[in-house]
């Protein structure tokens, strides 16, 4: 392996970085083939998350205004016993076989340890990175760093047209689409059913603004399940879809993010019916699939319940561990 070039030039990220991130992202895209194309905004939002922390928490490798490599870091806004950081980047096709992706994984896991101590310093510290499995060295390159696979995930797409099925909104409960004026039930619906899944930190509502309520949001095709005796949110679900991806490919996917049930309402058939809605939205607004992510560890049978409403497997991703 060569050495990482010294024409490089490294600093932190920053906002102004917008572009060239995406530039980077879309030429790792034509090799790894993950199915994630950006423009310009959709770059911008993840570099002005609230949890980043650029100047402390990033790094990015540059040949001159081309981006060729970066790392970047987020932390968790509340933790308890585990601090769980997420860690994202990636080498240009040219620029890879040389050094450069162990530099950047060194440097995030210090910018990690760097957040970890401003914020939860008593608690343990845990490295996260998510990538589609089989990525050609990947592997290679976190093995020998101390990352270990923990977790899978898969994808799974619906075709839409004929494949949709019929599904009743239980008795007793109703759906409604986002608005102003539920968008906080919808937080809260996600903060409390995932509150027992370690991964899950409760989202604050300006990560909530900045991860979900963004210009890939798609108000149309989520909706909220309401208990039709007292007006307590029963379940949700949010829709996104990027505009960069149907233009690079010219398929118009609707990504359902998240689908949850508050814990009283399991057992009734809520993310049954909420799938169902959002299929039929999604192909009402001219949506040519829909995609979601199912978690291998899910305690629900996600699986089995999307498998059963027509969705079929198709990529399968990783959560690369580092118990710190």
């Amino acid at each position: 392996m060569h050495e990482a070039s010294s024409s490089l030039t490294w600093r932190p990220l920053t906002s102004q970085d917008a572009r060239a991130g995406a530039d980077l992202l879309n030429a790792m895209e034509t090799v790894d083939k993950v199915g994630e194309y950006y423009d310009e905004q959709d770059a911008l939002q993840e570099l002005t998350d609230p949890y980043a922390e650029l100047e402390r928490g990033s790094l990015a490798a540059f040949d001159g205004p081309v981006m060729a490599g970066f790392v970047k870091v987020r932390y968790q806004p509340d933790a308890d016993q585990v601090h769980r950081i997420v860690m994202d980047g990636g080498v240009a096709p040219g620029h890879r076989r040389r050094g450069l992706g162990a530099r950047l994984v060194k440097a995030g896991v210090a910018a990690a340890k760097r957040l970890h101590a401003l914020h939860h310093p008593t608690l343990r510290l845990v490295v996260d990175i998510h990538r589609l499995e089989g990525i050609a060295g990947l592997a290679e390159l976190l093995g020998p760093q101390g990352f270990l696979p923990a977790r899978y995930y898969q994808n799974m797409e619906h075709p839409l047209g004929d494949a949709i099925r019929d599904t009743a909104i239980p008795a007793g409960l109703r759906a409604e689409p986002w608005s102003q004026d539920n968008d906080e039930e919808f937080r809260l619906v996600r903060n409390e059913a995932f509150k027992d899944d370690y991964l899950w930190a409760p989202l604050p509502a300006d990560s909530w603004r900045s991860e979900v309520i963004n210009q890939a949001f798609r108000p149309e095709v989520s909706f909220l399940v309401r208990d039709v005796a007292d007006g307590t949110p029963a379940g949700m679900l949010v829709t996104m879809s990027w505009d960069a991806n149907t233009a690079a490919t010219g398929i118009r996917d609707a990504r359902f993010m998240l689908i949850a049930t508050q814990p009283g309402y399991r057992k009734r058939g809520v993310a049954g019916a909420l799938i169902g809605r959002g299929l039929r939205a999604a192909a009402g607004h001219g949506y040519d699939r829909v995609v979601v992510q199912v978690d291998s560890a899910n305690p629900f049978s996600s699986f089995r319940l999307y498998e059963a409403a027509g969705f079929t497997p198709t990529q399968r991703f990783v959560r690369w561990t580092l118990d710190v």
